[in-house]
């Protein structure tokens, strides 16, 4: 039987910072697969077509590479996060956390109300009060899911395909609709039953942070020297030991997945400070210091020593910053055609009238944009003659384009058995891509 938490709804500054950034990033979600910039949408992953599109770059599976080195850079980037600010990704910027915190919780609140309520409309038997609550609850969180759903393949296969399946007959996209109701009772099974249990059971990242969090690591945390011993405020007894903690549990009543912070740091606790703006509402009304619940250290908390960044977080930010200089220059240097030249396989160099040496190669072009383009292939060497077997001017968009050519080249220029020789593919008098290969023949002076 699941047993639901009942969070208290949470209120402070922090929550009206965290609400305001959750805002931005939910919209950030939501535009980018519907915005285009440069005839793409902002971001696109297909994987099924291995086509991925980031902000007007197109990346091919001939870029495979950069995917890899991106993925990379964001594992290094948790890991440096964590080890700084501890699991605070999951509780401000978590796709799972933002959509059930801010999104699905809120509506909780606002059909059922605050934590009580809600405890007492599941305990009352079946009445039309109950029905009519559950069904608009439930009615909203699968509409909302549905439009996840949607928002999430429109990221997996685009936009356009998305509408095509939207507008056009549902003969036509079967699979594709299947797909958007699949995905759809996928989100509402997560954000209807199971919840925390994705942050606290499914997510493997609750876990690593126990390996990577040390004593510097900043984590939301409970000040036990200045809190304890804990207990009510007892006006008839005010000589006896009391720390600050009155022991109201607000703390506990806040936590989205059910922890109490006052026994340490957990994997379970999410950083979303929900706690600690509890906590600090109580600490005015006693007018005691605020931050009682905060972030903190371990350091802080037993030898009250001053926060300061340790060996590993330099380490790490200095792996990630030569991840990131060496992804950008791959960037920078990427070409928008790639461009392979080889040589016929099993041939070998052929003797041509006029004292010239030919040999017979294969060249592959791919279009790595969005646009069809007039190419025109040449040898870097004008003394050099290509004479095409297979010739195109026109490289299709997204597409690829194969060339057969002889490379003749005069006899009495030749010094060696094995040069090397470049090609140029020149657009609208630019040169967009050069390719290296080896031409053979037979030397001159032999």
């Amino acid at each position: 039987m699941r047993n639901f938490l009942y969070p208290k709804k949470p209120s402070g500054k922090l929550y009206t910072y965290r609400k305001w950034l959750s805002y931005t990033l939910l919209i950030f979600l939501f535009a980018c697969p519907f915005l285009k910039f440069r005839g793409e949408q902002w971001v696109l992953l297909n994987f099924i077509e291995r086509k991925f599109v980031f902000f007007g770059l197109i990346f091919s599976p001939q870029d495979f590479y950069l995917f890899a080195l991106a993925m990379l850079i964001f594992v290094i980037f948790i890991v440096c996060f964590t080890v700084v600010l501890g699991r605070l990704w999951c509780g401000w910027a978590c796709p799972q956390t933002i959509f059930m915190e801010m999104v699905f919780r809120r509506i909780e609140y606002w059909i059922e109300g605050d934590a009580v309520k809600q405890k007492k409309l599941d305990a009352q038997p079946w009445g039309i009060d109950k029905i009519l609550k559950k069904t608009i609850k439930h009615f909203l969180f699968l509409c909302i899911s549905f439009i996840i759903s949607n928002t999430f393949l429109a990221y997996l296969i685009g936009s356009d395909n998305l509408r095509k399946i939207i507008f056009e007959p549902l003969a036509l996209h079967v699979s594709g609709f299947t797909s958007i109701w699949f995905f759809t009772f996928v989100f509402y099974g997560v954000f209807a039953y199971l919840r925390e249990a994705v942050c606290t059971v499914i997510c493997p990242y609750g876990r690593l942070q126990g390996v990577l969090l040390d004593k510097q690591s900043l984590v939301v945390a409970y000040d036990v020297n200045r809190g304890e011993p804990r207990g009510y405020i007892q006006k008839n007894n005010l000589n006896r030991p009391q720390g600050d903690c009155v022991d109201c549990g607000l703390c506990v009543q806040v936590c989205p997945t059910g922890i109490d912070i006052r026994k340490g740091t957990q994997l379970e606790c999410v950083n979303c400070t929900a706690c600690i703006d509890a906590c600090d509402a109580v600490m005015l009304k006693i007018n005691k210091p605020q931050r009682l619940i905060g972030f903190y250290n371990q350091d802080f908390i037993e030898t009250r020593k001053t926060y300061k960044v340790g060996l590993k977080v330099y380490a790490y930010a200095a792996t990630l910053l030569m991840a990131l200089i060496i992804f950008s220059s791959l960037i920078y240097k990427r070409e928008i055609i790639q461009t392979t030249v080889l040589r016929a396989s099993g041939t070998l160099f052929q003797e041509r009238p006029g004292d010239q040496i030919s040999n017979l190669y294969n060249a592959e072009l791919i279009n790595k944009t969005n646009k069809n383009l007039s190419f025109e292939f040449k040898s870097n060497d004008p003394l050099n003659k290509i004479e095409f077997v297979q010739q195109t001017h026109s490289l299709p968009a997204e597409g690829t384009v194969h060339l057969t050519f002889f490379l003749l080249r005069q006899k009495s220029k030749i010094t060696k058995y094995k040069t090397d020789v470049s090609f140029e593919i020149w657009v609208e008098g630019k040169i967009l891509s050069r390719a290296t290969t080896s031409f053979f023949a037979q030397a001159a002076n032999n």
